[in-house]
């Protein structure tokens, strides 16, 4: 992998954007199947009560795979701007440490999951049906948290580099393996559950194992060695300051939807096993505005750290413009044709047309996350993490929450106006990105060119 490779801050913007955003997505798409695997063969081989309890089990663990996502990104963008500024000794610094310091967070929270299994249940209001199922999946993958951690940290640190396919090779292997583990597990042994979850711990410890031996054969753009792979308080110090908004800002919005599948799951087994359906097609809706979040977030921290943000700008633009595009097609998919798309995940019709109900709102956010997922990760790039966090907490308790509790009291509880809650959040943080972009960030940009090019001339 030569270092040419592992650079946006020359030539094209779009071929080399795509090129990088493609992985990302079929990445994506392979992790999304994951939890669609398990409700998928579940809903086909298991009770609804099953269902119900894969749909919440699956809900929480991916909250706690956002937070380490989302902290995971602070690597992301520290190794994005060191390359772009050239500095590839401490990069490889930076790698080794993130190693370590991911160690630690995996453990911690394995511990803390493991200690709170019934209470994370019973605040989940899982229905009394589903509640011994849901213990079971939250209990057998918090003991695989650690896999968890290790294969979104290797996404982060390669995606720093400019290299996107070997997150894809990482998720591609697990996914392949998840699915015949589901079959096995739920399908010829009637595990139910916590068949399932047993498939994804042992899916992601395989890939982690596979990816370790690729990463052995793979020429880095910089040298690093064993006694690079320490603890190092100053680079930990930097991770955490970009990736903690972020980690903080994930937890807490998945928190808000977390209420969400608290409140619908108060109203039964069928309205929880549908709108438990419905996110797992947005999990595969949402996709591209998620790739390119990721992308551009990559691709505007080395250039943020070459000083070329003309070339970030547009990055943003283009990748605004074709994920808006893929949005429109999504949302006419999603509101016209929702109970196919439910109907993959259950054979329960009942559950197909509650589904459908709720991802109807779902349509409308089509179009919005294009924009302000686009966004995010260009703040993320530039290292406003904290302003997303921000943002995010806006749109998840200023609106999400408070409209979603207020739709469920509504009578005849209607699960399209519950699903509104979303689209509101999403156009509430759309006009914030906007704000910020052109009174704070463009400003802000602008003032520090004006220095560099004081510095240059002196």
């Amino acid at each position: 992998m030569s270092e040419k490779k592992n650079t946006f801050t020359s030539g094209k913007i779009l071929g080399p954007l795509m090129a990088f955003s493609i992985p990302v997505i079929l990445a994506l798409v392979l992790q999304s199947l994951y939890g669609a695997v398990d409700l998928l063969v579940v809903g086909q081989f298991a009770s609804s009560s099953d269902v119900s309890a894969v749909a919440t089990g699956s809900q929480i663990m991916q909250t706690i795979t956002n937070v380490v996502a989302g902290l995971s990104m602070g690597t992301t963008i520290l190794i994005g701007q060191l390359i772009g500024e050239g500095n590839h000794k401490q990069a490889g610094k930076a790698m080794g440490a993130s190693v370590v310091f991911f160690a630690i967070v995996a453990v911690v929270l394995s511990a803390v999951m493991l200690l709170n299994i019934q209470r994370i249940a019973v605040i989940m209001q899982a229905p009394a049906e589903a509640f011994d199922a849901t213990c079971d999946y939250i209990r057998i993958c918090s003991w695989g948290l650690v896999f968890i951690t290790a294969y979104n940290v290797l996404g982060s640190l390669f995606r720093g580099l400019g290299n996107s396919t070997l997150p894809l090779v990482s998720v591609a292997i697990a996914a392949v393996i998840n699915i015949f583990g589901d079959l096995l597990f739920v399908a010829v042994f009637h595990m139910g559950a916590a068949g399932a979850a047993i498939a994804t711990v042992l899916s992601q410890a395989i890939s982690v194992v596979i990816s370790y031996i690729i990463i052995r054969h793979i020429k880095l753009p910089f040298e690093m060695g064993k006694k690079d792979i320490r603890f190092d308080g100053a680079i930990t110090k930097k991770v955490f300051n970009f990736g903690f908004p972020l980690a903080l800002g994930d937890f807490l919005v998945g928190l808000s939807f977390l209420i969400i599948a608290s409140i619908v799951n108060s109203l039964g087994v069928i309205s929880s096993a549908g709108v438990g359906v419905a996110e797992k097609v947005c999990a595969f809706i949402m996709l591209v505005p998620s790739a390119f979040s990721q992308s551009i977030a990559a691709f505007v921290a080395q250039n943020y750290g070459a000083d070329k943000m003309d070339r970030a700008h547009k990055g943003l633009r283009y990748a605004i413009t074709v994920s808006f595009a893929i949005g429109a097609f999504m949302a006419w998919l999603s509101f016209f044709h929702g109970d196919f798309l439910c109907g993959i995940f259950s054979k329960d019709p009942e559950v197909t047309a509650a589904g459908w109900e709720y991802l109807k709102a779902y349509a409308i956010d089509c179009f919005l996350t294009s924009i302000f997922f686009n966004f995010n990760g260009y703040f993320n790039g530039i290292g406003k993490t904290k302003f997303v966090m921000i943002q995010s907490l806006i749109g998840a308790f200023g609106a999400r929450v408070p409209i979603s509790f207020l739709m469920s009291k509504v009578q005849p509880v209607s699960l399209f106006r519950i699903g509104l809650a979303t689209p509101s959040s999403s156009a509430l943080q759309v006009i914030l990105c906007l704000i910020y972009m052109y009174k704070v960030a463009i400003p802000q940009e602008r003032r520090k060119a004006q220095i560099d090019q004081k510095t240059l001339n002196q």
